[in-house]
């Protein structure tokens, strides 16, 4: 029996485990929404913007590792989701992409909306293809998401008008193939290698990113058995609980010194699953093993003295069964002594007696953190609200926080939010983001609103780009004027929008802001007016760097009173 190609991409979709798709509706998608209507499997999420569909279908890969849909109809509808899919593409997260395009019979004539899509999807894409054909269409859907679940990354098909909603008689084959990738197991000769590079330190550290995430328990019983302190990347943070005695916590900004040390001092290191990009927190002393499944990022970041390319969990299930136990537990003690003192340090930046006049972020992150149920999803925007939220939120084990990790863009949180609720909307999924990044795809809270998604935003209001105008500081330049901004009201805005809407000015408010925001039975908004002039504490931080702070914060005054 003959059906439309838009049926047997929904059916495809259904046996594959997608559950809802993202996008905005357009003539060029009329069979596909349609196919949706009468299938009703399949939840259409209608967005206000495409980046918004794009990151909505970005976050929810994120958090699973399954494939996420999100479509955009001809011409700029398909443009607007490139941005978003950037998500996707650096983090690795299987996405698939639908575009309409403009029906054969007027290609190539500059016709309305007209464009090349493989060409503007070539980089962001692991697989882009226009389908010309009905019969062409169920070989070339299969091939689409079976790269997006191998590569972990975004397929991109366009589909004219005239195709998607022609007959066909096949269905999509050989959808069992349709799978992650299983584990790869390393090598003999370099797992020897590592072993015996084990067994000669006296000194090991553990640093685990994402690519550790489904063998946490292995990786923390390798440590125990080396007496090893774990270090983390961002990406990681969230897989253990912050007071865990062998995790010891992050590098670089977002994270410590104590994390830093560690790497620095021990004399073998172990990179597990991670592709760490600041080398210059990376150690170039010590003897360095790299286990990561793609074997081409092994030595780009730091010397690495052993590579292996294999999965983690089976890596450190054979690790944990060859290596020598050590029983010296010095080097750990002093990472946990460094550990104690930094997390001290902290704690009396978020300590409400500092903060009786203005808000401080660090206090605000930490109580956004202590009132989030143990379960809740974080999701933080880009910014300096990543320092606030990635140092002083406190993870539980069971929580999850994402951000835009290797993008590394703003305005990107609140669309991922609305995937990753769309999931459970009995799920805790709080936002964190600045006042910048929340007014950049602002539409998307409709989204929350119109889709019921209890969204809990929470906005870190300092009025201007935070980390732009440290940045600039740190380069010795006053601010500059693009720095600074006004912001619309936006509690008022959730009120306006059907959602709820509160607001924090004073220390004094913040408590009772948090319960109001966290007890809405719907979307939700928290504009809150942090110290705009607060920095992070920062690991290593050089004196010409804090020479040039004051050098700025000196051209600032002057021009304030010169009022130019």
């Amino acid at each position: 029996m003959s059906v439309t190609v838009a049926t047997i991409l929904v059916d495809a979709l259904y046996e594959i485990g997608v559950r809802q798709i993202f996008g905005v509706v357009g003539d060029a998608l009329n069979p596909l929404t349609e196919a949706l209507r009468r299938d009703k499997r399949i939840e259409w999420i209608g967005v206000r913007h495409e980046e918004g569909a794009a990151l909505a279908a970005a976050g929810q890969a994120k958090l699973t590792g399954r494939l996420a849909v999100c479509c955009g109809t001809t011409g700029p509808g398909a443009n607007h989701l490139v941005a978003g899919l950037y998500e996707a593409r650096k983090d690795h997260a299987p996405v698939l992409a639908i575009s309409g395009g403009v029906p054969a019979a007027r290609r190539g004539t500059d016709y309305l909306q007209e464009n090349n899509p493989d060409i503007l999807f070539r980089d962001v894409a692991v697989y882009t293809q226009t389908v010309t054909s009905a019969e062409q269409a169920p070989a070339v859907i299969h091939q689409a998401i079976a790269q997006a679940l191998a590569q972990s990354g975004v397929a991109h098909l366009n589909i004219p008008a005239d195709i998607i909603g022609a007959k066909v008689s096949q269905a999509v084959p050989s959808l069992n193939t349709l799978q992650p990738p299983l584990e790869l197991a390393p090598a003999a000769q370099s797992l020897d290698a590592a072993v015996e590079l084990i067994d000669s330190a006296k000194s090991v550290a553990i640093f685990a990113g994402n690519g550790c995430r489904d063998a946490i328990n292995d990786v923390l019983a390798l440590a125990e058995k080396l007496q090893a302190p774990v270090m983390h990347t961002f990406k990681a943070k969230d897989m253990v609980a912050y007071d865990h005695p062998q995790w010891i916590g992050g590098v670089g900004l977002i994270g410590g010194a104590p994390g830093t040390d560690a790497l620095h001092r021990a004399e073998v290191v172990l990179m597990l699953g991670t592709d760490y990009p600041y080398s210059e927190f990376l150690p170039t002393k010590s003897r360095i093993i790299q286990v990561d499944q793609r074997g081409f990022v092994l030595g780009r970041r730091a010397a690495v003295e052993v590579g292996i390319t294999g999965s983690v969990a089976p890596t450190v299930r054979q690790l944990l069964e060859r290596v020598t136990g050590k029983t010296d537990s010095a080097f750990l003690q002093q990472a946990n002594a460094e550990r104690e003192k930094w997390n001290a340090t902290l704690d009396d930046n978020a300590e409400a007696k500092r903060h009786h006049k203005k808000i401080k972020p660090q206090r605000l992150a930490r109580e956004l953190g202590e009132h989030a149920r143990h379960d809740a999803v974080f999701v933080v925007d880009t910014g300096v609200v990543t320092l606030w939220c990635g140092n002083w939120i406190r993870q539980r084990g069971h929580q999850r926080l994402l951000a835009s990790f290797n993008n590394a863009a703003v305005g990107t949180s609140l669309g991922q939010a609305n995937g990753i609720q769309s999931l459970d909307r009995e799920r805790q999924v709080i936002v964190a983001v600045g006042d910048g990044g929340f007014t950049m795809l602002l539409g998307e809270f409709m989204t929350s609103v119109e889709h019921r998604l209890p969204v809990k935003v929470v906005v870190f209001n300092n009025r201007q780009w935070g980390l732009v105008h440290l940045e600039m500081e740190e380069a010795g330049l006053p601010a500059f004027e693009g720095a600074e901004f006004p912001n619309p009201d936006f509690a008022a805005f959730a009120v306006a929008c059907g959602a709820a809407g509160f607001t924090a000015r004073s220390p004094d408010q913040l408590e009772a802001g948090l319960t109001q925001l966290l007890a809405a039975p719907g979307p939700a908004v928290l504009n809150v007016f942090i110290d705009a002039d607060e920095l992070p504490s920062m690991p290593h931080i050089k004196m010409e760097q804090i020479l040039r702070f004051g050098l700025a914060k000196v051209k600032e005054s002057l021009i304030a009173m010169k009022g130019a």
